[in-house]
């Protein structure tokens, strides 16, 4: 009696335990997901006064008979269609919502986790003059405004407010200081910036950076505070230094390199022109950004980072090539 006693009181213990967890689980859903430690951040310190931020350092120089000083610029709008997921078509492909955070995009239409060498070369693009490349990035959100479109919501993982969208989106292709550039191939991709610098032993793939409108020769791995009337900038320089055999490669950085800081590249690697991304956005002074992260990233700045697939036919990478080795300077 005793036993079957003790046996019904454990029954009815697990029964009031069980009924618990659903109504706190409930209670979750409903009020949606709790901030963790994880998903905290930015923190104050990961601003600056963009004032603050001493000048330079400068690019280096064109230097030697061999430089290819030209610049190609590739009108791509700035998604004003409105293209988001959260997928990384470079990192993780064929994984729907792998990058855990949302990317914006401008050039190819239909990028996403599941996109192939013949969906994009079929797909239209946003870009001028018919490129059908993939550019993309985290976008970049207002923490004290609620988003209330799909794409604002869907990433989770404490990625919350309104997207800001990109005033300006520039796309450029740039020579190297000290050679001539030899073409991309069809479908290299290619990545710039550290998704995960937060929690890294260095800051060695750290590569975005951002700055304020009015002080273009000041850049700073934090958010900067800009004055009234000056938009915030974003700027993603991609490596060039290409090994001449792969498209991709296992953590997607060694078949493509960053050259020295005199703009050489490392032996045996071939100098392909210099993609980089500049964004601008329209940030009332003071208010709160964070860019879309990795939870334990605490949405840092310095997590800023970027992707490209070069989709540009044999014919249109030529042009741009003879453009910078030429000296010339190209738009479309």
């Amino acid at each position: 009696m005793g036993n079957e006693h003790r046996l019904l009181t454990l029954l009815i213990c697990l029964v009031l335990a069980g009924g618990l967890a659903a109504a706190a689980l409930g209670a979750a859903r409903v009020g949606g997901p709790r901030p963790t430690a994880a998903s905290a951040g930015p923190a104050p310190g990961d601003y600056v006064d963009i004032r603050e931020v001493p000048p330079g350092p400068a690019e280096p120089r064109a230097s030697g008979p061999d430089a290819s000083t030209g610049g190609v610029s590739v009108d791509c709008g700035r998604n004003a269609e409105g293209h988001y997921n959260e997928d990384n078509l470079v990192v993780s492909p064929g994984l729907r919502s792998g990058a855990h955070h949302t990317h914006a995009y401008v050039g190819n239409m239909s990028t996403d986790a599941f996109s192939t060498e013949a969906s994009l070369d079929a797909a239209a693009t946003s870009c001028a003059g018919g490129d059908r490349s993939t550019y993309y990035w985290p976008v970049l959100r207002r923490t004290d405004l609620p988003g209330d479109h799909p794409h604002e919501g869907s990433a989770g993982h404490g990625n919350t407010g309104r997207i800001l969208p990109e005033a300006a989106v520039s796309v450029e292709f740039l020579g190297s200081p000290v050679s001539k550039v030899v073409a991309m191939p069809r479908f290299l991709n290619a990545m710039t910036g550290d998704a995960v610098a937060l929690t890294a032993d260095t800051d060695a793939d750290v590569r975005a950076r951002w700055g304020c409108s009015g002080f273009p020769d000041r850049s700073t791995t934090r958010y900067p505070r800009c004055p009234a009337d000056e938009r915030l900038t974003r700027t993603l320089t991609f490596p060039s230094c290409w090994n001449g055999l792969d498209t991709t490669s296992p953590g997607h950085r060694s078949h493509l390199l960053f050259p020295a800081a005199n703009g050489v590249c490392p032996q045996g690697t071939f100098p392909v022109p210099t993609l980089r991304i500049s964004l601008a956005y329209e940030v009332p002074a003071g208010v709160p950004v964070a860019v879309d992260s990795f939870p334990e990233q605490r949405h840092s700045p310095k997590t800023d980072h970027g992707m490209f697939v070069n989709v540009m036919t044999g014919q249109r990478m030529a042009e741009v090539v003879d453009c910078l080795n030429q000296g010339r300077i190209c738009r479309t």
